[in-house]
């Protein structure tokens, strides 16, 4: 029987464990503070736990702890782009923003992503396996601990597909809203998805409250099938249907994300396009001018054409923003420092 990720697993299936080796039920929770609220690292600083408890756990348990093999910092807005190592000697990455509202991380759930969207530097490589809860957990935990700041916000935007990760996702997001972790509200808490219908359903049936965020990127079927290949599966009509039902279901509004990309998808035939197709819909849209990828010959829509298309969306009744551009000196768009550094290091 394969050993379960002890980082990853809800409190009641921690009381087993030490059950299991003949300790108090109360050594449970002691355990899931030091880890989802304390932070630590080593069973070592565990140390209201008894010796031979924690020799126990290290030997039986490793403890999952990313290693930051690179810290870049925008000169430009002060966003922050790690570069996190994994025990297999894979390598993610996660991005800390800072708002006036607040810290926001935003963080990868895969190695890599089989999405195969067009303008995504995720998708270079290919998908090459799913993050256990704790790789994603530990990437807001490491963070927090070498900033000494609190996250208030969480996006699971960065590389690979939340919903291509579902299991992981859930106890990823019921461990971070934790009261015994860090007790970040789901409202706090944004998912965003190339669109996956069933799974998007599914979502809506766990009860929480958190914003979904649809990478939408094209106002119709045949534009959106060019730049996502997920959009030869499912069409808009398909994963809209199951949107509605999460608003339904959670009561959150949907935002939907767009990103920009000149002589593509950001004419005022899109724009008109886009409002007749949201028409009706209490929903936000995020402008996203593209982050350019050196691998891809996209370019970023001029500054203008951006403003052109918000207008021509506001004039419909329809709330949108322009996203602020973050950390464009320190490659933080998605994927872009992951290539780089495996590029240089060959693999």
């Amino acid at each position: 029987m394969e050993t379960p990720d002890i980082k990853s697993l809800y409190m009641n299936e921690i009381v087993l464990i030490m059950k299991e080796l003949d300790q108090p039920s109360f050594r449970a929770k002691q355990l899931y503070e030091w880890m989802h609220s304390k932070l630590v690292t080593s069973y070592d600083d565990m140390t209201n736990l008894p010796m031979e408890l924690r020799s126990l756990l290290k030997e039986r348990y490793p403890l999952t702890a990313l290693e930051t093999i690179t810290l870049r910092h925008s000169e430009i807005d002060g966003t922050e782009k790690y570069l996190f190592g994994l025990s297999d000697g894979s390598v993610i990455e996660s991005v800390m923003m800072k708002y006036k509202h607040g810290n926001s991380v935003c963080i990868s759930s895969q190695v890599g992503c089989r999405m195969g969207c067009t303008f995504c530097a995720s998708t270079l490589g290919g998908k090459e396996r799913d993050l256990l809860a704790s790789e994603m957990l530990d990437q807001v935990y490491r963070i927090q601990a070498a900033t000494g700041e609190r996250v208030s916000n969480v996006v699971v935007m960065g590389t690979g597909e939340p919903f291509d990760n579902y299991d992981s996702l859930i106890r990823f997001i019921r461990i971070l809203i934790s009261r015994d972790g860090l007790n970040i509200s789901a409202r706090n808490i944004t998912v965003s998805t190339c669109g996956i219908p069933d799974r998007i359903r599914a979502f809506a049936d766990e009860g929480l409250p958190v914003t979904l965020a649809l990478s939408l990127h094209a106002p119709n079927d045949e534009l959106r099938k060019k730049l996502m290949p997920i959009a030869r599966r499912y069409s808009l009509d398909e994963v809209m249907d199951t949107f509605r039902y999460y608003c339904t279901k959670t009561g959150r509004r949907p935002t939907f994300e767009y990103s920009l990309i000149e002589g593509v998808n950001d004419g005022l035939t899109h724009a008109r396009e886009l409002a007749a197709f949201l028409t009706g819909l209490n929903c936000h849209v995020n402008l996203i001018p593209l982050n350019p990828v050196r691998e891809r010959n996209y370019r970023k829509s001029e500054a203008s054409a951006v403003q052109k298309f918000k207008n021509i969306l506001e004039k419909n009744r329809i709330n949108v923003t322009i996203r602020r551009e973050m950390g464009s000196d320190i490659e933080a768009a998605c994927g872009q420092l992951r290539n780089s550094f495996l590029d240089k290091s060959g693999e």
